[in-house]
């Protein structure tokens, strides 16, 4: 609608905004006004002889419509004007900045890519270059990552692959300090990938009065395209881990469409699932469960093939890197009597090459059998009385033992290994167990994420069976633990058909930050958690009330090849090792930078009872893809304990190893390794719709205009008239506006229209 105001009111809008209204009066004006006052007064005289019936409001009519006639003229007879800062040709500099990344080649416009504009308007012989030209000194940059000084439009590229406002406006605003400038001109899509905010780069140009007019090319909304807008993948696993990956699908255009979501490791296809589209501008989450196979450092690729219509579908996939390791993760088993199901547990996992369960069951009073220890001396006075020996596992397993067979400090110990150790706790059911086992009101309550609300039931003098029908919750069908089956609905249909357990715990009720994976249902139709855990502190905890689970192997209904129980068993300790830190770990903010960038690294040390370490001297050597090394130390960061920090820039494409070893008084606390990678990064196609919404802040927050192609003509005029640089006074008058005249018509209609239809005329 910009061409109807400027129709009407002879200027653009922005004229009006950038310019002072003034009256240009004079003593011609004075006595105008003393005239028109007179003719005022008699129009009022000659309606006052009006005789007809409700004459009053008549003459109200016509005396406000002649009075609207008359004060237009005298606004006329005042001469309404504009006083402007123009700029004066030629003697001010203007910087034009130009978007050299690769989301200016979407061609989202008639099919036609975001550079047209770019090489039409400010190509060889560009029209809005040239109108440019005649009133500024021009001066034009190139950025993306950074920004750089350019000749010509013909040395743009578009091969960057991120997008730093921020910078680009800074590098410009430096490179002209000194000069008048009328201001910046900014030609981009507004994709900012950087971290940083925009906020202190527009707040020095708003200090400096340098107005920024940002010209928005691309549609700010793609009628057809699909997106993975998020994965969310864990940083490590063990190998052989079957991985549940949450993956954001967004789209516009394909509403109700189903498309297949693969999962690549190293070019080999190792899950496919259909998904079907959510509603336009919607995001689904998609749950997607594989098997992490093979160690190292895997780069896993989640992609939906391009669709028929799509207008960008480099956005159509994203890669994960996921450290794979291939150790033996150490987890203490402890029992307080014999029974089957520690067998059945320590069957389940004795063939799995990265579990080293130790079994640690009482026989007698400070009696204990132990199995499958590393070493003559492991828990060979029974359960850990230190820190440093508790805390070397990664995973404790709570049978039925009662809470009164252990110390204060050592039930002190099982919280804190949780909460500060960062590892994993699992109480299984038994007459021990629980309530049953004295458990509650300990430290270990706390911990766990069940609610003791049900009090003990038969205890060591009579226990209570129920007998349960275990079923997954929704959260549960789609955790890879309680996943039985290669998808959903096979794995609903396999818990149908396992055998009932039984309980003598009571548990019905979770903590507020708990989640239900396994509910049971008696007899009696109530319902009784089955599985259920929760995040404490640095760690988590597990709660597992059945005594039987052997039952899933055994029971005359499964088959002897059926594998459930053992598979159900080897997830489960799996997952209680998962994520649990070394006395030594190394983390990056992000996993990939472009190369010639900063990669920070942070490290945190502990000593063996997990107490943060301050005076360690941390090494990170770094490998490169080509096999070159490089040591980097890492200083503590003094704001916090057991905090270091350092970086390296990789110089070359690839993934680099870092590997990380702590040393105090001559002791190594513990080294760990790690990858991260160099390369060229894709989210410039992500998000990538023009973002108008940005752009205009950018302007308005620096006292410039947003422009898109359609009004960008309009430009050379409104940096002229912005009143930066060098600039003259001009001014213009406002009194022969067309919209005045249109005014003035319909006035004049309307008093002889009004007539008319009263009889008057």
């Amino acid at each position: 609608m910009s061409w109807l105001f400027n129709l009407l009111f002879k200027y653009p809008a922005f004229v009006f905004r950038q310019g002072d209204f003034t009256f240009a009066t004079s003593r011609a004006g004075m006595l105008a006004l003393t005239l028109v006052a007179a003719v005022a007064a008699a129009s009022l005289i000659t309606y006052r002889g009006i005789k007809s019936q409700g004459h009053p409001r008549e003459r109200a009519v016509l005396v406000g419509i002649r009075l609207a006639l008359l004060l237009l003229l005298l606004f006329c007879l005042f001469r309404p004007s504009l006083i402007l800062r123009a700029a004066v040709p030629q003697q001010n500099f203007l910087g034009v900045l130009i978007d050299d990344s690769r989301s200016m080649t979407i061609a989202d416009t008639d099919e036609k890519p975001r550079t047209d504009f770019v090489q039409q308007q400010f190509g060889e012989g560009g029209a809005l270059a040239q109108a440019l030209s005649k009133r500024f000194v021009l001066r034009y940059f190139r950025f993306s990552s950074s920004a750089d000084r350019l000749g010509t439009t013909s040395e743009l590229k578009y091969g960057g692959t991120s997008t730093r406002l921020g910078t680009a406006l800074e590098r410009a605003r430096d490179e002209l300090s000194g000069l008048p400038l009328a201001g910046l001109v900014l030609i981009t899509d507004g994709a900012d990938t950087s971290a940083d905010t925009l906020d202190e780069s527009l707040a020095s140009l708003k200090a400096r009065q340098i107005p920024v007019f940002s010209v928005g090319v691309g549609q700010d909304h793609f009628a057809r395209d699909i997106q993975i807008t998020r994965v969310e993948t864990p940083r490590g696993t063990l190998k052989g881990t079957s991985l549940a990956v949450d993956v954001v699908i967004s789209q516009t255009g394909y509403a109700g469409t189903t498309v297949p979501l693969q999962v690549e490791d190293g070019g080999r296809i190792v899950s496919t699932q259909d998904v079907v589209l959510p509603a336009d501008g919607q995001s689904a989450t998609v749950r997607v469960n594989f098997t992490a196979t093979d160690a190292g450092a895997r780069l896993f690729s989640f992609h939906v093939a391009p669709q028929q219509g799509e207008q960008v579908t480099q956005n159509n996939a994203r890669d994960a890197l996921v450290e794979v390791t291939d150790g033996r993760e150490r987890v203490l088993y402890m029992e307080g009597e014999p029974r089957p199901e520690m067998k059945f547990v320590r069957r389940a996992v004795a063939d799995d090459p990265n579990l080293s369960v130790t079994i640690l069951q009482r026989t007698a009073e400070d009696k204990y059998l132990r199995l499958d220890v590393g070493s003559a001396e492991e828990v060979v006075g029974g359960f850990p009385k230190t820190r440093e020996e508790l805390f070397a596992y990664r995973a404790i397993i709570l049978g039925s033992v009662e809470a009164a067979s252990f110390s204060p400090d050592q039930l002190r110990m099982l919280a804190d290994f949780v909460s500060k150790r960062g590892g994993s706790l699992l109480m299984l059911g038994g007459r021990r167990s629980f309530a049953e086992g004295g458990w509650a009101g300990t430290p270990v309550a706390e911990v766990l994420p069940v609610e003791f609300d049900g009090g003990a039931r038969g205890g060591n003098s009579g226990p209570y069976f129920t007998h349960l029908s275990v079923r997954p919750t929704r959260a549960g069908a789609l955790y890879p633990v309680t996943q039985l089956a290669e998808n959903e609905k096979a794995s609903a249909t396999k818990w149908e058909g396992m055998p009932a357990v039984t309980a003598v715990n009571q548990v019905r009720s979770v903590k507020p930050g708990a989640t239900v994976l396994l509910t049971g249902t008696t007899d009696t139709r109530q319902e009784q958690v089955v599985l259920a855990y929760q995040r404490y502190g640095r760690g988590k905890s597990l709660a597992f009330p059945i005594q039987d689970s052997w039952l899933w192997k055994m029971d005359a209904a499964v088959p002897v090849e059926d594998m459930t129980h053992a598979t159900f068993w080897r997830r489960l300790i799996r997952w209680l090792v998962d994520g649990v830190p070394a006395p030594v770990n190394i983390t990056t903010s992000i996993d990939r930078v472009e190369p010639g960038e900063p990669m920070k690294l942070s490290a945190e040390v502990v000593d063996p009872a997990f107490v943060e370490v301050n005076d360690a001297q941390v090494l990170a050597t770094i490998t490169s893809p080509s096999g070159k090394t490089s040591e980097v130390p890492l200083e503590w960061t003094v704001s916090k304990d057991g905090e270091y920090q350092g970086q390296f820039v990789p110089d070359e494409a690839g993934t680099y190893e870092v590997r990380t070893s702590a040393v105090r008084d001559g002791k190594e606390l513990g080294t760990t390794t790690m990858h991260a990678r160099a390369s060229a990064g894709d989210a410039e196609y992500f998000d990538a719709a023009m973002r108008s919404s940005l752009l205009t802040r950018v302007a308005e927050d620096t006292g410039g205009q947003f422009f898109t192609p359609s009004n960008a003509a309009s430009l050379p005029e409104a940096i002229n008239y912005s009143g930066r640089g060098v600039t003259v006074v001009e001014e213009r008058d406002l009194w022969d506006m067309p919209i005045i005249l249109l005014a003035l018509l319909t006035l004049i209609a309307a008093e002889w229209g009004y007539r008319r239809q009263r009889g008057l005329a």
